[in-house]
């Protein structure tokens, strides 16, 4: 990339994840001058519950931004705009002081099933406008919930914020929302980028309840005054609308043209593909959202438990995650004789069932920790297998994809999935930054109105790419049916 006249400046994004809150700083060649991150925990008190403090959030984004300072000084001082990412559908409940009246519920709460039937009956064109079926993930079930399980609370309500809409009311005074991660509350009309007036009311609703919209490359307010000289910038920053983890992420990765395909193995799972248009598949439990850039949506097939499954299995073993997978080594000759169902919390694509719960099948005296662990690393890549099949029929074959998230360092996991989804993938060094670094270049857009095609470029380099091999794609073949049957008995047991 070409440098640009020093008035363009540094940018800085920060992605408001689940399991930590991530910052960086990058100057006007997209170079990464500073990186921080911040630990977060999720509560979960009750069965299905996912909730977290929002004030941990504005801790944990002050506390990064101060160790950016720290690293390059110069730097921080001239930023010019922030970009907001975060993790999507969160419910924060505010009273008429713009406090939160409780916990927020997150993505991954599964409590609101029932107010899921209740919301699609209260509005049969619920899915036509929305694009999705109504899921307890989602924003506007979790309002319904609340409504019946805490009235009190619901009627002190004035606002509802996601969470990186109440981090940036906290950083700028500004209750602001984008696209991107407006269309997974279902209140967005997702084809026309509004509210809907219909959806809202379904919840008890109506727009003063919601933050103003704009696109996710369009400014949405300045830091305050004081807080600004208090983190040591020059000027206020700008903040750009900004967007949802997977967008923001897409962005990153240029994934801006219609057709472009990554997949994402975080926390959570994702695999995604950039649309032209809006095109629902709801039927299929594929997501349709708007992009965070003007014109674009995308479908995703989304899996609510992927590298949490790795973390979850290392917690149950008392052992770190790097000591249960280096006895593996960076390829496998077979698949595990053990079988694994990653539904920790539930599905999303293909089954929509938030009480499906995860398992080990095919256990014998001689299965060990190192056949359960390859076991539970091979049932997410089955489970992207069932949402490329359900991507694939809302669409044109996916032929590769890039990957991104913590899961990606794993060499080994990499080629699991290529070899289950029968696929190449793509792995850039430099897309470690991921959600982060696309929030950086929407806070650019915002500040500099520049066409996202001269600064949403692919990253640079050669990325290491992992084949399928046809013995491995033939062997996972013949076992993804009898892993299938396992996820089906994981159903028929609630």
């Amino acid at each position: 990339m070409s440098p640009l006249p020093s008035s363009v400046g540094s940018f800085i994004g920060i992605d408001l994840g689940t399991s930590s809150l991530k910052a960086i700083l990058v100057d006007d060649r997209q170079r990464l001058l500073a990186a921080a991150t911040r630990d977060l925990h999720v509560h979960r008190p009750e069965p299905l519950w996912a909730e977290q403090d929002p004030a941990d959030w504005i801790e944990a984004a002050l506390s990064a931004l101060r160790e950016l300072r720290q690293i390059a000084p110069a730097a921080f001082r001239g930023c010019r705009g922030i970009g907001l990412s975060g993790q999507m559908h969160g419910a924060v409940l505010l009273d008429q002081a713009g406090r939160p009246l409780r916990p927020c519920m997150l993505w991954n709460d599964g409590r609101s099933a029932a107010e899921c039937a209740e919301i699609e009956t209260a509005e049969p064109a619920s899915r036509d406008i929305t694009g999705n079926i109504a899921m307890p993930g989602f924003t506007a079930p979790k309002l319904l919930w609340v409504r019946r399980h805490e009235p009190d609370i619901f009627r002190r309500i004035q606002k509802v914020l996601l969470p990186k809409a109440y981090l940036r009311l906290a950083l700028t005074g500004e209750a602001v929302e984008e696209m991107s991660d407006a269309a997974g509350t279902l209140w967005l009309d997702v084809a026309s980028r509004d509210w809907s007036d219909r959806m809202l009311a379904a919840t008890g609703l109506d727009r003063s309840h919601v933050p103003g919209l704009v696109e996710g490359s369009q400014p949405a307010g300045r830091m305050q005054a004081e807080l600004s000289r208090e983190l040591g910038f020059d000027t206020p920053p700008l903040f750009a609308g900004g967007a949802g983890d997977n967008a923001a992420g897409a962005v990153g990765l240029g994934a801006i043209a219609p057709g472009a395909s990554f997949l994402s193995l975080g926390t959570s799972g994702v695999l995604w593909r950039t649309t032209g248009r809006f095109e629902p598949r709801a039927d299929s439990a594929v997501h349709a959202f708007c992009y965070a850039l003007p014109g674009l949506w995308h479908q995703m097939s989304v899996h609510l438990s992927a590298a949490a499954s790795l973390s979850w299995w290392a917690r149950v073993t008392g052992c770190a995650e790097t000591d249960l997978l280096a006895p593996l080594g960076e390829r496998l000759d077979a698949p595990s004789p053990a079988l694994f169902t990653p539904y920790l919390s539930g599905e999303r694509t293909p089954h929509n069932d938030p009480r499906m719960r995860g398992g080990f099948a095919r256990l014998g005296h001689d299965t060990d920790r190192n056949t359960m662990t390859q076991a539970v690393m091979e049932g997410v890549a089955f489970s992207f297998r069932d949402g490329k099949a359900a991507l694939e029929s809302a669409g044109s074959p996916i032929g590769e994809a890039i990957v991104i998230g913590g899961g990606s360092r794993s060499d080994l996991w990499l080629s699991i999935l290529a070899n289950v989804l029968d696929m190449p993938l793509h792995r850039h060094a430099a897309a470690e930054t991921g959600a982060a670094f696309g929030a950086a270049r929407l806070a650019r857009l915002a500040c500099t109105g520049e066409d996202p095609r001269e600064i949403c470029l692919k990253p640079e380099g050669t990325p290491e790419t992992f084949r399928p091999e046809p013995a491995l794609v033939a062997a996972y073949a013949a076992r993804y049916p009898v892993w299938q049957r396992a996820a089906a008995f994981s159903r028929e047991l609630q």
